[in-house]
């Protein structure tokens, strides 16, 4: 696969600085470290204070490190809901959130769009019983974004209300106001460009509280993951089990790479890269954007719309060196989906709209 640019939506290319971390992990022997040790907790407190900066995470919200997105989903659920959850659902992720509460015993509820829509404030109306509000603010499956300002107007709609989002395929890009929800969580292996194997989740002390109170009121919250161990353990910047401590020495180093860089930087390089493609499929013939309305086109996690046969396009790209992702589920066959990750740079992107 040499020479290829991946631009899989997950895993996807590694941020250009991987390599280099990677060596500087062996020769430090990052992996052989023990998760109680001062050296660990330094790597810890240091991927966890680059992420509060890069994306403005309030000083007493929780960074806590999993094994996957799918699982902070499983924990948003375990450890804030008694009874029902109500979920956003317009695509096969916020599908799967949804599938998630029922799998766990709750009793959710669901606004449901076709894919490749988004929603309207009006129709959302979110029921009383309901504990916890969970968005997926950009739909890995369909690509579809939905604006940040939306999430905003639910929180103030209901603010007694636990807000849980999913930005997986689109972190760090989104600028998210963190005190508007509650939960927040992605994967390493997408817009960060690290190796899979890690998922993050930013949790608020109001998530925190509701835990306590469904464990003293004998819910179930699981065991070594929950919220109050997990919260217990990162105060002394550890983990309650063996972590994935590479990752979570990449993730600090790549984060801090995007420091320096500037996110505002990335945010312009992400939407010009993203134009690139979405200008050229305007002139195309065959090929339009699955998503129709171009303030829901997602910027990160392109989807576009080729008919049908989509894996012989996919083998003609990757033989151009471009490895894309191909439909999620019912559109496997007809759709490419196309990664925006800050590890591609603009150059790669404009090479692409030249192959295509």
């Amino acid at each position: 696969m040499a020479n290829k640019t991946f631009l899989t939506v997950g895993p996807s290319a590694l941020y250009p600085t991987v390599p280099q971390h990677l060596q500087t992990a062996l020769a430090a022997d990052v992996m052989s470290l023990s998760h109680r040790s001062k050296a660990f907790v330094d790597i810890y407190q240091g991927a966890v204070s680059a992420l509060r900066e890069l994306l403005s995470i309030p000083a007493n919200y929780y960074v806590f490190f999993v094994s996957s997105s799918l699982e902070s989903m499983e924990r948003c659920l375990q450890n804030t809901v008694e009874r029902s959850s109500f979920h956003l659902v317009n695509g096969e992720f916020s599908r799967k959130f949804f599938e998630f509460a029922k799998q766990l015993g709750k009793q959710p509820q669901q606004l449901e769009v076709a894919p490749g829509h988004g929603f309207s404030f009006d129709e959302i109306v979110v029921p009383a019983e309901a504990e916890l509000i969970c968005i997926t603010e950009n739909e890995t499956s369909t690509g579809v974004a939905l604006p940040l300002e939306l999430i905003s107007a639910v929180h103030a709609k209901y603010p007694d209300k636990l807000i849980a989002v999913d930005i997986v395929s689109s972190a760090p890009y989104p600028a998210l106001d963190f005190a508007t929800i509650d939960m927040a969580f992605w994967s390493g292996q997408k817009g960060f460009g690290i190796p899979a194997g890690m998922g993050v989740l930013v949790v608020s002390p109001r998530a925190i509280a509701k835990t306590e109170k469904l464990k003293a009121t004998g819910v179930t919250i699981g065991s070594f993951h929950n919220f109050i161990d997990l919260a217990t353990f990162a105060a002394k910047g550890q983990t309650p089990e063996t972590p994935n401590v590479l990752a979570i020495d990449l993730m600090g180093k790549v984060t801090k790479d995007m420091l320096e860089l500037g996110i505002g930087t990335i945010r312009i390089q992400t939407r010009a890269k993203a134009k690139l493609i979405y200008e050229y499929l305007k002139r195309h013939s065959n090929c339009q954007p699955f998503v129709t309305d171009a303030a829901l086109q997602s910027q990160t996690t392109i989807v576009v719309n080729v008919g049908s046969n989509s894996a012989s396009l996919i083998k003609r790209l990757e033989v151009a060196g471009f490895v894309v992702s191909s439909g999620y589920g019912p559109f496997k066959d007809q759709h490419l989906r196309i990664a925006n990750f800050p590890a591609v740079s603009v150059e790669e992107m404009e090479r692409l709209v030249g192959v295509l």
